[in-house]
């Protein structure tokens, strides 16, 4: 999403964007809101770990195909390793953009050391694009030479539909996965202070844990205070949002916390652990932060802020602080990085009105 929001308002700018993606059932060369996508590979795409290596294998090839047409390579880190090094073969100037570093924990997933080959990776690369300032300390940790410019994700317009109101119910929002969204955490803290609070817990996404969470749900005893709602998208996770009194965010790990975001646009604020990433984007006056991991904070927090009169200044705060969380901002600066980092990277070409740009993802 985010790539493509940046890409289409870029285009409209004058922009030449070619996007080399992966062959997926039915693919074809297409061009979407003014970008070009080209999915590259071998067969259909049909099966995800052969369209995947098969990708790997034709991406430089294809890279350098073009390179003659491009000023700028946009290197987009994806799973399972980040990065495939790409400043060592697309003889281009090259930028990475770093939504999340994967390699870690798939390296614990498939029991492969991917975690060294995102070290080279991120260690060959001069300049890139993070969206968090905790990102952007993972980054430097493993190459403390390079550049990086932080440039966050935007919120969809539609977050600011919806009035803002003082709903019931607490929400969280996200992918079932049990222990890396703290799933675990909440219904704990949630058992502590469900007695104390008037509204339920409801508990919005899908994923890989839920069979998981629905049995702890049972277990705990909750199966009267707990609802899931699914998977909610668009309008109706925007409504959801802006009817809920509280937003919980218990997560273990983020990259940048984009319902946090959207939860601050919609007008609800939001108490999460202090970890990095949250604690960038989740501002005193506009939600709340407890220590990391800590239950009975959370179950606290939650049942002190419940109550609270001053939940409408904090749902005026959190608009305020979400309008710069805007997709046309961003991508102006995302733009201007570009220009930058061609700049510094010593192999600019002479200045013209229009800049063109591959970017692989």
């Amino acid at each position: 999403m985010r790539t493509h929001e940046i890409n289409r308002r870029l285009a409209a700018a004058g922009f030449q964007v070619t996007v080399l993606t992966t062959r997926y059932p039915g693919w074809q060369e297409r061009v979407q809101d003014g970008v070009l996508y080209v999915p590259i590979g071998f067969g259909s795409g049909a099966n995800r770990l052969t369209r995947l290596l098969a990708y790997v294998v034709r991406l430089p090839f294809e890279a350098r195909k073009r390179r003659t047409a491009a000023d700028l390579v946009v290197e987009d880190f994806f799973a399972p390793f980040s990065t495939m090094a790409a400043p060592l073969w697309t003889q281009r100037p090259t930028i990475g953009i770093v939504q999340w570093l994967h390699a870690a924990e798939k390296a614990r997933q498939y029991k492969l050391p991917l975690q060294w080959i995102e070290r080279l990776g991120v260690r060959k690369h001069r300049r890139l694009i993070a969206v968090s300032a905790g990102i952007a300390d993972r980054l430097t940790a493993l190459n403390p030479g390079v550049h990086v410019d932080v440039i966050g994700n935007g919120v969809d317009p539609g977050a600011w539909e919806p009035e803002p109101r003082l709903g019931q119910d607490i929400l969280f929002i996200g992918r079932l996965e049990y222990g890396h969204k703290g799933l675990d955490l909440l219904l704990e803290a949630w058992q502590q202070c469900c007695e104390r609070i008037d509204g339920d817990l409801l508990i919005a996404g899908t994923g890989p844990d839920e069979p998981r969470l629905r049995a702890a749900i049972h277990d705990t005893g909750l199966s009267e205070r707990v609802r899931l709602l699914g998977w909610l998208a668009g309008d109706r996770k925007f409504q959801a949002l802006s009817d809920a009194r509280l937003v919980v965010m218990p997560s273990r790990h983020e990259t940048f916390g984009l319902v946090a975001i959207e939860a601050l646009a919609t007008g609800t604020p939001v108490i999460a652990f202090n970890i990095p990433c949250l604690r960038e984007i989740i501002p005193d006056g506009a939600g709340w932060l407890v220590d990391a991991f800590d239950v009975t904070a959370l179950a606290e927090e939650i049942s002190h802020r419940y109550p609270q009169a001053g939940l409408a200044e904090a749902s005026a705060s959190g608009r305020a602080f979400a309008v710069d969380y805007n997709w046309d901002s961003l991508a102006d600066l995302q733009a201007e990085a570009y220009r930058t980092a061609l700049a510094h990277l010593h192999e600019a070409r002479p200045a013209k009105k229009q800049t063109s740009y591959v970017e692989r993802t």
